[in-house]
């Protein structure tokens, strides 16, 4: 077995983590951004960056109370997942590729005659991954709150024998809008970024399928520090990010950073957005998972 990696206590090391199952490619997108910050945080005793990945959010959340990592950027129902497991602090919202909130859809085939989230007892759901904030946490939040249940299937082909909404992980956005539009489930959820993605819903795809329910508003992303953090480190930081998008020398490092575009603070809209997915995510886990 491998030896966990080191703890970082030395107050002088910002640790920048990220849950990653591709640690290389994450690794370039997360360096640029950390080499930018850690010489502007000179004056509150930072010297050096280093960046620590976890394989899921329960590895980070064990990092994060230990010590191991100061800073870490996550959608907005992993981060608050984080907060309810190791006390991680929401610091500033992130803006990437122009865009700071957007919400969940649910939509079927046109011919489907579903027409509200009343219509789906006893119908197939197709989720995308168990930590998708967009694509599970969010609008499971949604199902369950319309006082809907929810049973997990064993395939597209498994069968419901109760009132309950069977629900799938398709892993894709693309699988989603297919099996969708195949007729293997009958309803998809992705965020509206994704449903206006040709990508990711073909427009071939789209012509036979309608929105006919939405989540709010959340935000798109969100930066959070460890709760213990020094309250100059914390303040500088938020300083540094908030000032990077009037700094030329940061835009490249900015684009590499899941393509950033700015750091804001958190507004009441987007801080009680984060409320109520963190109970989403609580309700979820303990009502269906």
């Amino acid at each position: 077995m491998a030896a966990p990696p080191p703890a970082y206590e030395d107050p002088g090391v910002l640790v920048l983590g990220r849950i990653s199952d591709d640690p290389k490619s994450h690794y370039e997108q997360l360096k640029p951004l950390l080499d930018y910050v850690v010489p502007r945080m000179a004056d509150v005793g930072i010297r050096e960056g280093r960046i620590l990945m976890a394989r899921d959010a329960q590895q980070m959340a064990s990092y994060l109370r230990r010590g191991r990592v100061d800073w870490v950027t996550e959608t907005a129902g992993t981060g608050m997942l984080l907060r309810a497991r190791a006390n991680a602090t929401p610091l500033l919202l992130t803006e990437r590729d122009g865009v700071r909130h957007y919400h969940s859809v649910f939509f079927a085939r046109r011919d489907s005659g579903i027409e509200t989230l009343a219509d789906l007892k006893g119908q197939r759901l197709a989720f995308q991954l168990p930590s998708s904030t967009s694509a599970y946490f969010v609008p499971a939040g949604e199902l369950l709150a319309e006082g809907l249940d929810l049973e997990i299937l064993l395939s597209p082909q498994d069968r419901l024998h109760s009132d309950a909404v069977g629900y799938l992980f398709a892993r894709s956005e693309l699988n989603i809008a297919t099996w969708v539009h195949k007729g293997l489930v009958d309803v998809g959820v992705m965020s509206n970024l994704d449903w206006i993605n040709p990508q990711r819903m073909p427009a071939a795809f789209r012509g036979d399928l309608e929105v006919f329910a939405r989540s709010p508003d959340y935000p798109r992303a969100i930066e959070l520090v460890r709760g213990d953090m020094d309250a100059r480190v914390q303040a500088r930081l938020a300083e540094v990010l908030m000032q990077a998008a009037e700094d030329p020398d940061a835009g490249d490092a900015l684009l590499r950073f899941f393509k950033t575009t700015r750091f804001l603070p958190l507004d009441g809209d987007s801080l009680r957005a984060l409320e109520r997915i963190g109970r989403d995510v609580e309700r979820v886990r303990e009502d269906v998972e």
